[in-house]
């Protein structure tokens, strides 16, 4: 049953409503808008019969209050009057009426109206409903398109809008590029299900360090992407990047991995090292890299690089001072040993290189076999990688380059070697293997190409 809230200062007229209307419908009397808006502080009704004419407070005022009840704001109000002059009747609608009954009240017309009056409510409620329902589903669609499927974090797309209408406003704050070290070894030993749970993991970690206002993607793999709005201080945009390295580092801990996974973190500021998106993340980018080369596990600012770069700047040096300098990195004993991100850049150098030269360069890959008649736990395999990887520093020149490829495979370049040469190497390397191995039996299979090839041959 609906419920009637009538305001009328005239019994008389409270009297008459009730007869015609408590028959369809619960009906609530109050003289005075007083006492109608105290009710309505804790009360319902589904639609409010309201007098214009009363003391104190004259209908267009209580309707004016009521309005400004949250509660109420959308309660049809339909107005009681004894003015059939057109003055009235539009300030009635003006004010926020649907409808007007005359007074004295004809029980079929107020029935009547009443009635379309609800029926009108009702429909506009449930129009309200399905628009309130298709906007969520707009809302979810647009969203489900800017969000990565696994983690839930933004992509790249809208983060970079995001951030990009953040700078426009002129809001200060720290993009942080996070990777994952060795994740690639999580898959390989552990499956995709354990790595895509490592990632999840992640996602959950940046959203305990973040804020309602910052913006977390999953740029893609292993590599995570947090702007953090107006975190300015350098010593806070520290601690947190230090806060969080530690506490996903505990993390992969306690998962009990033996891949000596870490994470890096590089640091660019909005808008002193950039103001847009873009450039933003290629000043993080390189600050990650910075890290990368410099034993990973640990955090650094685009803006110390640059610091680094500006002292250097205050001295010009020669090719020969330089190439001492330069020299003093290197111990000039044995292969050049990269981590793999580095070996990639060299790798593409020599390859321009081999194509302007015609040099003859081969490309070594090893693989440590891992199958049913061989299987080999995780400290055997690591056993087995590091001791190839000692057969390789020993048995090639300093001009030869290798890297570990992943935890069972390692890549060499061979310069100035052809293929027959490449194998009596490959032999060579295999032969200190054994000599150097004390693990149960292993077999290593290795293919070999010229750098030019299209692909490999295995042997």
């Amino acid at each position: 049953m609906k419920n009637i809230l009538i305001i009328d200062d005239d019994k008389l007229n409270l009297a008459t409503a009730r007869r015609v209307l408590s028959a369809e419908y619960k009906v609530i009397p109050a003289m005075k808008g007083t006492q109608a808006l105290a009710y309505l502080q804790n009360g319902d009704c589904d639609i409010i019969l309201l007098d214009i004419n009363m003391p104190e407070m004259d209908g267009f005022e209580v309707l004016q209050k009521i309005r400004q009840m949250e509660s109420c704001k959308d309660i049809p109000v339909i107005f009681l009057t004894a003015d059939n002059d057109t003055e009235t009747e539009t300030r009635c609608f003006k004010e926020g009426a649907i409808d007007f009954i005359a007074k004295p009240f004809v029980p079929e017309v107020m029935r009547s109206r009443i009635g379309r009056a609800l029926e009108l409510e009702e429909l506009r409620c449930s129009l309200a409903e399905r628009l309130e329902q298709k906007t969520r589903e707009v809302s979810d669609i647009k969203n489900k398109s800017c969000q990565d499927a696994l983690t839930g974090l933004w992509n790249r797309v809208y983060t970079e809008a995001a951030v990009n209408k953040m700078i426009a406003q002129e809001a200060k704050g720290t993009l942080m590029m996070i990777d994952l070290d060795n994740f690639k070894a999580i898959n390989d030993n552990y499956g995709h299900i354990e790595g895509d749970r490592v990632l999840k993991m992640f996602a959950d970690t940046l959203r305990d360090f973040s804020g309602e206002e910052d913006i977390l993607c999953r740029i893609g793999g292993d590599e995570f992407v947090v702007f953090y709005k107006d975190l300015t201080s350098k010593s806070e945009i520290g601690s947190r990047a230090a806060d969080i390295i530690s506490d996903l580092c505990d993390k992969l801990e306690q998962c009990k991995f033996e891949t000596n996974s870490s994470v890096s973190i590089g640091i660019a500021q909005a808008p002193e090292d950039a103001a847009e998106f873009n450039r933003l993340y290629n000043c993080a980018d390189k600050a990650l890299y910075y890290v990368k080369q410099n034993g990973k596990n640990s955090y650094h600012f685009f803006s110390d690089k640059l610091q680094t770069e500006k002292k250097r700047g205050e001295k010009n040096v020669d090719l020969n001072y330089l190439r001492e300098f330069m020299n003093r990195a290197d111990g000039g004993r044995g292969v050049y040993s990269l981590d793999f991100e580095s070996f990639h850049h060299v790798y593409n150098f020599i390859h321009r290189f081999v194509e302007r030269s015609r040099r003859e360069v081969q490309t070594l890959l090893f693989t440590i076999v891992d199958n049913d008649e061989q299987k080999m736990d995780i400290a055997e395999m690591e056993l087995a990688l590091e001791t190839l990887e000692k057969a390789i520093y020993q048995s090639l020149r300093r001009s030869d380059v290798s890297t570990r490829y992943s935890s069972k495979q390692i890549i060499v370049i061979l310069m100035d070697v052809n293929e027959v040469n490449g194998d009596m190497v490959a032999a060579r390397i295999l032969k200190c293997f054994r000599e150097l191995y004390t693990g149960r039996t292993v077999q290593i299979d290795y293919g070999i190409a010229s750098m030019d090839d299209a692909k490999l041959e295995k042997s």
